[in-house]
């Protein structure tokens, strides 16, 4: 037997240790050169770190959000005598894997074939009971046409089973129920209140979840902050963005809201420039930076990443567009780079479709601000004395207290709320 100790490698400037995220292997697995082995976190980014030999796994170093110093021990090979036994193990798993679909296909058809056979047997036992059936005709019903076509040709009468929909609406369910019984059962007891649910589960916070969770802590007791919200008429705003994708290329990508707040943005941040940069407290120094580089707090389904757009100020709207999809489509599938997750000035979130009428965003430090975009939607305006249905979205924003006064902040929010009602201001 040949031991290969495979130690944890040096993954990144000025990184010294790192968070395992998620094991690709187990003891015993069989390996090849280059077969993924583990997911490593570090201060910006996730890291796969592939196998740097065939063999065969003897020990792993660590439970999943242990942390791992650069070059400890990671993982333990064997790596004598057992590649050649690695297509032998490699072939089991596949069998089982061909053979599940085939089993999985047959019960919906055994279904299907019970679901035909239980039509006769419903009608039977609604001939019986269906006379003795006491009728009452002050009793007002709730059905959908198809639940009294099916009750009508059954011969049941909906006004003696007690519904189990919103406001006693007679469902399926009920009929079923009612045969079920041979008469005896009227209605059935909503579904929802039929189980008690008293299951727990565990979740271990590991990897991106657990730096955000320490970002956040950091923020929100380091940073005093305070909010500021706005409601937004972006009427005109709607129609030049429509305007605009009537007539786009084919190779320019479809505008949404962000691309126009991101270029408002960095068209009015000159005269704010409190509000970009970073303040790094423990040296009590501001960094303001003409460069305006937009964080774009993006969900994924590993966490929520920032991905950048840099220089937004040299942008058009169809760049700013074509460079958002890009980072956030990246952020996405996993494939951002560090240069992409970095670097952020301002910070821009969004809950998109979700919308809602107002939030708290926390700033992402060491950043200053941060902006809260929400759905729009048609409101009744008053203008000129007039009620008007305009298009309408609330901002969000919060600053830190420690070095942008609120008259700063309130600014800032003003001047892009103007922006943004007259968009052609964002082009001149």
């Amino acid at each position: 037997m040949a031991k290969y100790d495979f130690k944890l490698p040096d993954i990144g400037e000025g990184v010294v240790e790192g968070e395992v995220v998620t094991w690709h292997v187990s003891v015993g697995d069989s390996v090849s050169e280059d077969d993924p082995i583990v997911d490593v976190m570090t201060d910006k980014a996730t890291v796969t770190i592939p196998s740097p030999t065939d063999g065969t796994v003897l020990s792993l170093n660590g439970e999943v959000g242990d942390m791992i110093a650069v070059g400890s021990v990671l993982i333990e090979f064997d790596t004598d005598g057992t590649v050649s036994e690695t297509p032998n193990d490699a072939e089991e798993p596949e069998v089982v894997e061909e053979e599940e679909p085939e089993e999985e296909e047959k019960p919906p058809t055994k279904v299907e074939k019970k679901a035909e056979v239980k039509a006769p047997e419903i009608s039977k036992p609604i001939e019986r009971p269906a006379p003795e059936i006491p009728v009452s005709s002050s009793k007002t019903v709730l059905a959908s046409p198809a639940v009294r076509r099916r009750a009508r040709e059954s011969g049941i009468d909906l006004s003696s089973l007690n519904g189990s929909g919103p406001a006693g609406r007679i469902r399926h369910a009920d009929i079923d129920a009612f045969v079920a019984g041979g008469g005896a059962i009227m209605g059935a007891p909503p579904v929802a209140y039929s189980t008690k649910r008293n299951g727990i589960s565990e979740v271990k916070i590991v990897g991106l979840r657990r730096k955000i969770s320490e970002q956040m802590v950091k923020s929100a007791f380091s940073i005093p902050h305070f909010s500021y919200f706005e409601e937004v008429d972006v009427t005109e705003l709607e129609a030049l963005r429509q305007a605009l994708n009537a007539s786009r290329g084919e190779d320019q990508p479809k505008l949404t809201y962000l691309p126009f707040i991101m270029l408002a943005l960095a068209k009015i941040m000159p005269e704010h420039p409190e509000c970009n940069g970073y303040f790094y407290d423990e040296e009590g120094v501001v960094h303001r930076h003409e460069a305006v580089n937009l964080g774009i707090a993006t969900q994924t389904d590993r966490g929520l990443y920032v991905p950048v757009v840099k220089n937004v100020e040299a942008m058009d709207v169809w760049q700013a567009a074509s460079d958002l999809i890009r980072v956030s489509g990246a952020a996405r599938t996993g494939t951002a780079s560090l240069d992409d997750l970095t670097g952020s000035t301002f910070t821009i979130t969004s809950l998109g479709r979700e919308g809602g009428l107002g939030a708290t965003p926390i700033i992402n430090h060491p950043e200053m601000a941060i902006l809260g975009v929400h759905k729009a939607r048609d409101m009744p305006v008053v203008r000129s004395g007039n009620i008007e249905v305009r298009r309408i979205m609330n901002l969000s924003s919060s600053f830190d207290h420690r070095v942008i006064d609120g008259a700063n902040g309130a600014s800032l929010i003003q001047h892009l709320k103007r922006m943004l009602e007259y968009p052609a201001m964002i082009f001149m």
